[in-house]
């Protein structure tokens, strides 16, 4: 992390786990683990616990997000949900791209871009996840591939708007899967991406960009990853549903 550049974000995926009642325990024992935080705290939830969340979390530092957002306004699009839908109830963030959103709901570069820019239009920060399969990094195209998809998700994105935007670098194969790229491994990737945004945009946009890394970040981990000058925080999956793992998470990139 290089603080005195950018944000040190942390964010919870909580995926689809939690029901009200679940996440309002959840959210009750992680308050006062966090309150002291000096980096962004966000928890992202299913879109049954967006109201229990923003309940809960009203005046603490914790932020909430959406897990997804559809790219229109409004519209014929059956079990969807709109960034304007969003904000009118105060969520702030929203995960776009994660890589189970692509393997299972056919999300494409192209749609990833389209939900980007209607997020960013309604006022949304978003967090944009990119990443390789294991068959990718095994052929040695890594770099090409999370070059090719940061910039489709960003096209038409202006300056003003990238500093709305957050990356989350989460190698495919180690999602759920309690495999981690290793720090060195996580620290060459943001810094391709980081890279990326310098040559489409520039080095001043490139600095100021908070890049996380999303593969099975955990309590135990976490403080060597985020100890990689272009690792700057976490898109945590399984450790955010555990207060306590998450608020391990938070405090080594409060100290870091």
């Amino acid at each position: 992390m290089n603080k005195t550049l950018r944000k040190a974000v942390i964010a919870g995926n909580w995926k689809m786990n939690k029901n009200r009642k679940e996440a309002q325990a959840l959210i009750t024992e992680l308050k006062p683990l966090v309150k002291d935080a000096t980096c962004d705290v966000v928890i992202c939830v299913p879109f049954t616990n967006l109201e229990t969340a923003l309940r809960e979390t009203e005046g603490t530092n914790i932020k909430v997000g959406a897990e997804n957002v559809h790219f229109a306004a409004s519209g014929a699009y059956t079990g969807e949900i709109s960034a304007d839908m969003l904000t009118e109830m105060g969520v702030e963030y929203v995960i776009i791209g994660h890589s189970e959103r692509r393997q299972y709901f056919g999300e494409t570069d192209e749609t990833v871009n389209l939900r980007t820019k209607a997020a960013l239009e309604a006022g949304m920060t978003v967090i944009l996840c990119v990443g390789e399969m294991l068959a990718d990094r095994e052929n040695g195209i890594t770099e090409e591939l999370v070059a090719l998809q940061t910039k489709v998700a960003l096209k038409d994105v202006t300056k003003e708007q990238l500093s709305r935007v957050i990356i989350a670098y989460e190698p495919v194969w180690a999602i759920g899967t309690g495999k981690t790229a290793t720090a060195d491994q996580a620290q060459e990737v943001c810094a391709v991406i980081r890279n990326v945004i310098a040559n489409v945009y520039d080095k001043e946009a490139a600095d100021a960009m908070t890049i996380q890394y999303g593969g099975s970040m955990n309590a135990g981990n976490a403080e060597e990853l985020l100890s990689k000058p272009d690792v700057d925080g976490g898109l945590i999956g399984g450790a955010a549903l555990k207060a306590q793992d998450f608020s391990v998470i938070v405090k080594a990139a409060t100290n870091g």
